[in-house]
């Protein structure tokens, strides 16, 4: 052990903290003491940080071969529907014609 004001540097030990083997089976520790900053038990429980929920629930397994169903209500069926029909409408030259072509005036109306 080094004396007060007397550095002695041990690698790869944080702080420079080294012990002796012989100390800890003087004082009965059994080497607990050399072991004391590598406790662990996978028992305990985690905290999960939001990172943590985020991959788990975007990295998970899937299934490309699950059926998927999709229930609407009957309003939310009725926008469907009309989306459709505006989205598959016949377009013909002639309505094209008369959108391009229709009368427009700057005035404002009273």
């Amino acid at each position: 052990m080094a004396d007060l004001g007397e550095e002695n540097k041990v690698s790869g030990v944080f702080g420079g903290v080294q012990f002796d083997g012989n100390n800890n089976q003087e004082n009965g520790n059994n080497g607990f003491i050399q072991n004391a900053g590598t406790i662990r038990n996978q028992d305990l429980p985690v905290k999960q940080g939001f990172w943590t929920k985020f991959k788990a629930f975007w990295l998970q397994p899937i299934d490309w071969n699950k059926e998927i169903k999709v229930e609407l209500t009957p309003y939310q069926q009725k926008i469907e529907d009309e989306i459709n029909e505006f989205l598959h409408q016949e377009i013909t030259w002639e309505k094209v014609h008369d959108f391009l072509f229709q009368e427009v005036s700057f005035k404002k109306k009273k």
